[in-house]
């Protein structure tokens, strides 16, 4: 396994990659990204001097909705965000200042028997979000929440806190989503979604995508309303990406998913710029500029997700983490987005080189690594599960042998793949399962030891979830269904729907029910099961069910 020790850090890179600019310039723009970071520019000591009457609130701040988030066994994060005018710069609130909102959380939807309330600060500086860290809690149980501030009260949701680490859990559900580019279509999938009966939810990646929206909303095509004409180029400042973020949670389906259940989230590419690696561009742009582009995608995007407060690390946000579902499941959440070495060979699909295939390259960053084999290696669960963004599994688009690869993927990182492996290997994991996003397809497949030998052990199975609208209707063969199911033995299934995936998890099995939309480019889609597959526990590999 070749060491990481030595690799230089993504600030690093970013100074190295800097080093043509101007200095002065450099600095300049660096400070600013500085400036949005988790470590400064926080509400200060006097921020109580500022705060706001409730009563000045004259219209409804809760067009939201309210989320919950990255449960524990006794606690989980309330979050909402108060947005009178949602769609608007400032989303109608003052440009400074504070106002408290309760919040409250029941063992019951009508509130009868609360079990925790209390008060917490919205602030200007984190544009009006709510994050309450809800201790306290009992472990394994459903309760609901919500918040109030002056005469307005939120939306109820309901929540799920996790099950302790010691008990012998007989199964758990979970719901595997990402991709949900507002502007390919209605966010159907997540009304049904928020009917079904899950622990969790997992979002993946590509919770909002960067690119204009026109005023109809695109294939949404909007007859009765106009979408602000600052929605219309690419998102580039705080401020733009906070707006993005505001009109994607005006969608009532997303609110009622969020309602439902607890998420956990990780992000992907487009929540900054497709196909971005570390502190690098996704083209030959100007690097500088980027750092400040990153550090507003990063804030805004903790300012509107269920998340804890970060420890200040610079211009970074830590994400990836790990969570116990008692002695049945072990989730490792990745980042493979802010930490990864450039694309090689000019990124999209291309033949492998020595440039893609150097030992040194990195998708996870040197940390990331340790701090996974690490987690292996302690592991008690039955099922080590691994949410993350980009397909771990070969894909070759041709039957040659020889074939072009995505360099976005894990088969342009074929080094940092081995390594992920031997860690697995080394930790002598028996039940791997890998849930992915980003293709806005859905596969099954098993993971090989090597990828090279079709007849090599496999050591587990990797379920991508297809994209809630990302890429329109869809199709249940794509074009190019029979070159890669031919190409790729280990595929044992491809769809090319929208939906998401139900897992779940039990003492004997892993079970994945790929759930597919009729329609997303007009509302009202139905609901259908494309397929269902298991992997046995000690036996891996996919199964139709």
């Amino acid at each position: 396994m070749s060491s990481l020790a030595d690799r230089p850090t993504p600030d690093e890179q970013l100074r190295a990659a800097a080093a043509r600019l101007d200095r002065r310039r450099f600095l300049t723009v660096t400070s600013a990204a500085a400036a949005l970071a988790f470590g400064v520019n926080l509400p200060g000591a006097h921020a109580e001097e500022n705060e706001l009457a409730a009563r000045t609130l004259t219209e409804n701040p809760f067009t939201l909705g309210v989320a919950s988030g990255d449960p524990l066994p006794d606690a989980v994060v309330l979050w909402t965000r108060l947005a009178p005018r949602p769609l608007e710069p400032g989303a109608g609130m003052p440009p400074a200042g504070s106002v408290r909102v309760g919040w409250e959380i029941a063992r019951d939807e009508r509130f009868k028997r609360t079990e925790r309330r209390g008060t917490a600060r919205a602030h200007a500086e984190f544009n009006w979000s709510v994050h309450v860290d809800a201790d306290g809690l009992d472990a394994g149980r459903e309760y609901w929440y919500r918040f109030t501030v002056g005469q307005w009260s939120s939306p109820v949701g309901r929540t799920r806190t996790a099950p302790n680490h010691g008990r012998k859990l007989d199964r758990t559900r979970i719901g595997l989503v990402s991709c949900q580019a507002y502007e390919d279509g209605y966010f159907t999938a997540y009304r049904h979604l928020a009917q079904e009966d899950l622990d969790a939810v997992f979002h993946v990646g590509d919770y909002i995508y960067e690119y204009g929206i026109d005023q109809a909303g695109g294939d949404r095509k909007y007859t009765d309303r106009v979408l602000p004409a600052a929605l219309g180029h690419e998102t580039a400042t705080l401020e733009d990406y906070r707006l993005r973020y505001s009109l994607y949670k005006t969608d009532a389906d997303l609110q009622a998913a969020h309602a439902a259940h607890p998420w956990y989230v990780t992000w992907d590419d487009h929540e900054v710029e497709n196909n971005y690696a570390a502190g690098i561009p996704e083209k030959n742009q100007d690097p500088a500029p980027f750092v400040a582009r990153r550090a507003a995608a990063y804030r805004a995007y903790w300012e509107n997700q269920p998340l804890r407060m970060p420890k200040p690390n610079g211009t970074e946000l830590t994400l990836y983490r790990r969570f116990q579902y008692g002695q049945l499941a072990q989730f490792d959440i990745l980042d493979t987005r802010q930490y990864r070495d450039d694309q090689a060979n000019g990124d999209g699909w291309q033949y492998p080189t020595p440039a893609s295939e150097d030992p040194k390259r990195t998708l996870m960053g040197a940390a990331q690594e340790r701090w996974f084999a690490d987690g292996l290696r302690r592991s008690k669960a039955l099922w080590n599960v691994v949410p993350q963004q980009v397909v771990f599994s070969r894909r070759k688009n041709t039957t040659a042998a020889s074939s072009k690869l995505s360099m976005d993927a894990w088969d342009g990182y074929p080094a940092a793949r081995e390594r992920f492996l031997t860690a697995v290997e080394q930790a002598g994991v028996k039940n791997l399962v890998l849930l992915t996003g980003d293709v806005h397809v859905a596969y099954a497949l098993d993971v090989k030891r090597n990828f090279d030998d079709p007849n090599s052990r496999t050591v587990g199975v990797e379920f991508v979830g297809t994209s809630i609208s990302s890429d329109g209707d869809g199709e249940a063969h794509p074009s190019n269904w029979a070159t890669l199911t031919a190409a790729n033995p280990h595929m044992k299934f491809y769809d090319g729907r929208r939906g998401y995936t139900l897992v779940t998890l039990d003492r004997h099995q892993a079970r994945a029910d790929y759930r597919a939309v009729s329609h997303i480019t007009r509302p009202g889609g139905t609901l259908l099961t494309a397929a269902s597959f298991v992997t046995e526990a000690g036996n891996p590999g996919v199964r139709p069910a």
